[in-house]
C-alpha cells in the first residue's frame, strides 16, 4: 500500500495562499528549497488539483533554463518533469509534462492508487487535499509554517467531521524563520 503525503508552505494563520492566490510570502530560503527538493525526490507520483497544476506547470517545465536558476532549482525542475503526475480536474482539456488527466471521482481514484504497490505519493493543492483529508486518506502531513500572517485566503486544513490524531515525527527551523513540522496519522 502506498503512503499519501500532504505537505505545503503555509502562513502562521494557516493559509497556503493569501487572498487573490498570492504566494509571494512563501519564498523559501536556499536551505528550505533544498529540503523540499529532497522530499520531492522520494515521491513516485504527484497528485495535483487544477490550480496547483496550473501554478507548477507554468514554471517548472523550463525552470532549469532560467538564467538565475540555482543548482537545486535545476534539479527540482528535472525531478518535477520526470516524476509521473495525475491532475484531477473537470475543467482542463489536456495536460503534459509526464502527467495524465483524471476527470472522474477523485477520492475513488486516490483510494485505488493508494492500494497499489509503489512508493509514496504527494497530494498537492488545498482543495484536492481537503477531499482526501475528509476521506481519511492522508498518512503524513508536512507543514512548513512561514512567519507571516496573511489574514485570509486558501486554508491548508478543511473542516472535518472527526478528529485526526497525529504523532509528531520531526521539527526543523530554517533560515528566515520557516518552521517544519511533520506528523504521521495515527491509524
Amino acid at each position: 500500500m502506498r503512503k499519501l503525503i500532504y505537505g505545503m508552505n503555509l502562513s502562521l494563520d494557516g493559509y497556503v495562499s493569501a487572498p487573490g492566490g498570492d504566494i509571494n510570502w512563501s519564498e523559501p530560503s536556499d536551505e528550505l528549497f533544498q529540503w523540499w527538493l529532497d522530499q520531492e525526490r522520494a515521491i513516485t507520483l504527484f497528485l495535483y488539483g487544477r490550480r496547483l497544476w496550473e501554478t507548477m506547470s507554468s514554471y517548472w517545465p523550463t525552470g532549469d533554463q532560467q538564467p538565475d536558476a540555482t543548482p537545486a532549482q535545476v534539479e527540482f525542475a528535472r525531478n518535477w518533469r520526470d516524476t509521473p503526475k495525475v491532475v484531477f480536474s473537470s475543467t482542463i482539456d489536456k495536460v503534459d509534462w509526464n502527467a495524465r488527466l483524471f476527470t472522474g471521482d477523485a477520492i475513488a481514484e486516490i483510494t485505488r492508487l493508494k492500494a497499489e504497490d509503489g512508493g509514496p505519493m504527494r497530494v498537492g493543492g488545498a482543495t484536492l487535499a481537503s477531499a482526501a483529508m475528509r476521506a481519511g486518506l492522508i498518512d503524513e502531513y508536512e507543514i512548513v509554517t512561514h512567519p507571516v500572517i496573511v489574514g485570509g485566503g486558501k486554508p491548508f486544513f478543511t473542516p472535518l467531521e472527526n478528529w485526526v490524531n497525529l504523532n509528531l515525527v520531526e521539527t526543523q527551523t530554517f533560515p528566515g524563520g520557516a518552521h517544519l513540522t511533520r506528523y504521521k496519522t495515527r491509524h
